[in-house]
């Protein structure tokens, strides 16, 4: 091998090259979820800003979190994960990622509000009846959720707990079963992803109370909030954010969350979100982390006292 060939060689492996100078890694949930719609967006949105192939790697579990958290800390290798992610100290008794510390935040991407629904047949058309309802009849409601620490479960949970009913779970291997419960009168009520359950609702195969997010939303158009119908402060949203092993390099920070910034604002992947039932959203690192916060403090909360565990 000629020494020309080997200096070409070092040069090109040379990590004092501007960043970046080598294909980035994205890694992620299991194919076909929210975590990989959103991913992929976003990869195929900066890699040519980048001037760098942006891969994405689907992993099951919370093997995501793991191998970002022991990846070089130098931007390329990157993790895109939801509420199951920051939550994950609560739900395991022995947890070993820490979402805070582990972390180096880089973008809150999107987010999206879930939907009160129940079957037709339910004899409650607002939050407030619903409410009625359950507390006069205790234990006869079911709700339908997926699996333990899903958004749909904490969800139905905080609600639950903020109203005083007692409502009962009927547990489902994915989502998309409980809502085929909720249709079939299985189960009556689910809080389910807005993508999803919107043309259920327009098709009247399932009745729409509010939905869950602090304000109202052109995702669910005419439904109020489940605060403002009477249960002041409730809020309980699916939502995706990017991060980069801790104490990866401020610059390079900067420059992933400003080409993510530019690609989650654009009109045309706003539009690709919006009919997805997702809003793009795009922020600063710090809101990331606030929103994290906020939400491991209220649903922490919640998993603590009612014990729920996913292990």
């Amino acid at each position: 091998m000629s020494l020309l060939f080997m200096s070409l060689i070092a040069i090109a492996a040379s990590p004092d090259q501007p960043y970046p100078y080598k294909p980035v890694r994205i890694v992620t949930s299991s194919a076909g979820g929210g975590n990989d719609f959103a991913t992929r967006v976003i990869a195929q949105g900066i890699s040519a800003s980048l001037g760098q192939q942006v891969v994405v790697d689907n992993r099951s579990s919370d093997i995501p979190g793991e191998i970002v958290k022991n990846a070089a800390a130098d931007g390329y290798t990157l993790l895109v994960a939801g509420s199951s992610h920051w939550l994950l100290p609560f739900l395991m008794s022995k947890s070993p990622l820490d979402p805070v510390k582990d972390y180096a935040p880089i973008t809150l991407a999107v987010t999206s509000p879930n939907v009160i629904v129940t079957h037709p047949s339910v004899p409650a058309n607002s939050v407030q009846e619903l409410v009625a309802l359950a507390k006069a009849k205790p234990g006869v409601l079911n709700y339908a959720s997926g699996s333990t620490g899903s958004s749909n479960h904490l969800a139905a949970e905080l609600f639950k707990s903020m109203a005083s009913i007692d409502i009962v779970r009927i547990t489902y291997r994915g989502s998309s079963p409980a809502m085929t419960a909720v249709m079939s009168n299985e189960a009556q009520i689910m809080f389910a992803n807005t993508g999803a359950v919107m043309p259920q609702i327009r098709a009247r195969r399932l009745k729409g109370l509010a939905v869950t997010s602090a304000r109202p939303t052109e995702l669910a158009p005419g439904l109020p909030t489940v605060s403002g119908a009477g249960l002041a402060g409730y809020e309980a949203t699916t939502a995706y954010g990017v991060f980069a092993p801790a104490r990866t390099p401020a610059a390079v920070i900067k420059r992933l969350n400003m080409e993510m910034v530019n690609v989650l604002h654009r009109p045309e992947v706003k539009e690709r979100f919006f009919q997805a039932g997702v809003e793009s959203l795009g922020t600063a690192p710090e809101e990331l982390t606030a929103a994290m916060k906020a939400e491991m403090a209220m649903l922490g909360k919640l998993i603590r006292e009612k014990g729920i565990r996913n292990e």
